[in-house]
């Protein structure tokens, strides 16, 4: 199912024949640098397990630039345990989280992200009701902080060894968009 489609950037809800896409992206040592992390690449049964398996909290999408699969979204409302991990426990409202990654590297630095960001950003706020947005990506990872901050969020709280990525804990920035709220 579409769930936007802009000028050249969409976003569908994840279909099961969409698992060998998943398991090229995630065993592709240049993604997983940014995703995971190149000491865990995923084959067909992670995927299934990680993908498809107890999902229904999180809604798992792919990525399409002019029509073409090029990446997976994943966007869910966060619950109470995540929202006194971020300090967020007092916010009124819908907040949701999200993550991505972009699997085809021929399509990076070409602005595609920041796109892809702005969309899906519209999408929550406007189809969904989201007051919030908030990520939690790595703060060695100034390529996607640049372009999240470009596309409105700002940076929140540093969570010190916060998430496990190639071998050790590493710290991660929460950063919130409010948008007009």
């Amino acid at each position: 199912m579409i769930l936007f489609q802009g000028k050249e950037v969409g976003l569908r809800t994840l279909e099961s024949e969409d698992a060998g896409l998943l398991v090229r992206w995630l065993s592709d040592p240049v993604v997983l640098e940014f995703y995971e992390g190149r000491d865990r690449p995923l084959d067909a049964e992670l995927v299934r397990k990680h993908f498809y398996e107890d999902r229904e909290e999180i809604i798992p999408c792919i990525i399409q630039y002019n029509g073409a699969d090029i990446g997976y979204l994943q966007f869910y409302e966060i619950q109470e345990e995540e929202r006194d991990i971020y300090g967020l426990s007092d916010e009124a409202g819908s907040i949701y989280g999200m993550d991505q990654f972009i699997g085809e590297s021929r399509y990076w630095n070409k602005g595609i992200g920041t796109e892809l960001i702005k969309e899906t950003l519209r999408y929550l706020v406007n189809d969904r009701g989201a007051r919030k947005i908030v990520m939690d990506p790595q703060a060695w990872n100034t390529r996607a902080l640049r372009v999240y901050e470009k596309c409105g969020f700002k940076k929140v709280k540093l969570l010190g060894k916060h998430e496990w990525h190639e071998g050790e804990y590493r710290d991660c920035w929460l950063i919130v968009y409010a948008g007009n709220h």
